[in-house]
């Protein structure tokens, strides 16, 4: 009897994998940067390079819109169609910026999701893993700014800092 329903439970189990297998395709990407935020749907799901060669983002059938974002690059928006069962790869390569202008300082930003999305005065500048040491910052030219940190789960942050030169702003 216990044979029996552990393979009843089992068929159950898989059928219901392969039913959602079948109502979920996949998006992959070979974007450069690969340090580009993807949005999919006006929501960030992580930097480009994470959804590359091993791992693949899930997506219901149908058409998504998605967006690349690098602030040293020009946005990219393009939709894509996700067919159930199916991986879409998305190949782009992001147009550089010119340079901005000095004098400049320096944001750190202090979160425990190393993917959180950061943001100044509301456009997408990277995630917190590219900010969060001494060997690394956003690079900003003097101002006042609204920083906003959201992690892929909780509640975002948002602090308004002033950027000197030569000085470092932390974030957390």
């Amino acid at each position: 009897m216990i044979h029996k329903l552990s393979l009843i439970a089992a068929a159950s189990l898989l059928a219901a994998t392969s039913l959602t297998a079948q109502q979920t395709g996949f998006l992959k990407t070979k974007v450069d940067p690969g340090r580009a935020g993807v949005f999919v749907d006006g929501k960030y799901v992580g930097p480009a390079a994470n959804f590359g060669v091993s791992r693949k983002y899930a997506l219901s059938p149908g058409q998504h819109q998605i967006k690349l974002v690098d602030p040293r690059y020009e946005d990219v928006s393009t939709s894509v169609t996700i067919e159930a069962g199916k991986t879409a790869t998305l190949t782009q390569v992001l147009k550089v910026l010119p340079l901005p202008k000095g004098p400049f300082g320096i944001i750190r930003t202090q979160s425990s999701d190393k993917y959180a999305a950061v943001y100044v005065n509301d456009r997408y500048e990277g995630h917190n893993d590219e900010f969060d040491n001494p060997w690394q910052g956003l690079m900003l030219p003097v101002g006042e700014y609204t920083v906003r940190i959201e992690p892929l789960n909780g509640p975002p942050v948002t602090k308004k800092v002033t950027v000197e030169a030569d000085k470092t702003v932390i974030v957390q």
